[in-house]
């Protein structure tokens, strides 16, 4: 065993990759059931993942399938702070990359903040809180869970309205 450490002191697979670190996620689904737990194989461009439940994380991970949620919240930790308000934007001064964007889920949740790209023919895109103290890193917005996307422009209070495909208004 001590040699295996040695010989492989990154752990890497057979095929010289690194292992996927696991990464904390609160899934929430579009019939308002939430999952809270662990995964190493979200990708944005696959149907389907896993998450290992924070609380039986020796359990069997659970399947996700991606439209049926609401989003993917990555998170720095489950507690969050539940009396901490998010403030709903950018402060002068703060320059965010990418397109500034408000997006209203069709439960009437409103995240706003920035993201680099997204098209609404995929499944989905992140986006990234425009409050640094949100206990979100970043979020995975499923495009079927969304009533509206507002991207905003900078230093401006006007917004363009972005038509989702297949909605009705």
């Amino acid at each position: 065993m001590i040699d295996r450490v040695i010989q492989n002191p990154l752990n890497l697979s057979s095929k010289g990759e690194r292992p996927m670190e696991r990464i904390k996620v609160v899934v929430r689904y579009t019939n308002g059931k939430m999952l809270k737990g662990s995964t190493i194989d979200f990708f944005p461009d696959k149907d389907r993942f896993h998450v290992t439940p924070m609380d039986n994380p020796l359990d069997k991970p659970i399947e996700v399938i991606i439209n049926q949620l609401k989003a993917v919240f990555v998170v720095r930790d489950f507690k969050g702070v539940p009396k901490y308000i998010e403030r709903g934007g950018y402060r002068e001064g703060e320059n965010p990359y990418g397109s500034l964007l408000e997006v209203t889920f069709a439960d009437g949740e409103v995240l706003t903040g920035s993201c680099m790209s997204f098209d609404l023919k995929r499944q989905g895109f992140f986006t990234f809180p425009a409050d640094p103290k949100s206990n979100n890193l970043r979020v995975f917005v499923v495009c079927s869970a969304l009533k509206r996307i507002r991207q905003l422009l900078p230093k401006a209070v006007e917004y363009i309205e972005v038509p989702i495909p297949g909605s009705k208004k």
